[in-house]
């Protein structure tokens, strides 16, 4: 006898809205960089940026800052936790949900950079390995325009 799967979890549009608010707006570095979202489901977050002048960080390469790709990956993992917590509470409001994510914040973080960040724009993808009563751990990786990996991150994000 085979055991009914259960059909997954889909994010109300609400919830996606007040999400990308959050982390497009609200958080006011990820604006100033230009971090969008691309997707956000319960198992996988997806953002882009843009390659700007603002954003170089060798100028004779016109390759972007190796900060930028640090802060961008620490981000997309943040919102993968963020988005493993809201399906964990499907119970409770949009609102509710987002109230969860007060004491949020990074406790390590590594980042491998493997290529050269040269492109028009980058692809970003992150997702959640374990969501723990307290932490959560995510891998994160940075693509380029043609879809080669530029560089990995691994973090922890405290949840409570």
């Amino acid at each position: 006898m085979s055991t009914p799967k259960t059909p997954p979890i889909t994010f109300e549009p609400e919830f996606i809205e007040l999400l990308r608010d959050l982390f497009e707006e609200k958080i006011v570095f990820n604006n100033v960089i230009g971090l969008k979202i691309v997707a956000i489901t319960p198992e996988r977050v997806s953002g882009r940026i843009e390659m700007r002048r603002e954003l170089i960080g060798h100028y004779g390469h016109n390759r972007i800052h190796g900060g930028v790709i640090s802060a961008c990956l620490d981000a997309m993992g943040g919102l993968a936790a963020l988005a493993a917590i809201g399906a964990r509470h499907m119970d409770e409001s949009p609102e509710q949900r987002l109230t969860r994510f007060a004491k949020f914040g990074t406790i390590d973080l590594r980042i491998d950079y493997l290529r050269p960040g040269v492109g028009t724009h980058f692809d970003l993808h992150a997702e959640v390995l374990r969501l723990g009563s307290r932490v959560a751990s995510t891998r994160m990786a940075f693509h380029g325009a043609d879809g080669k990996l530029l560089s990995t991150g691994a973090a922890a994000y405290i949840v409570s």
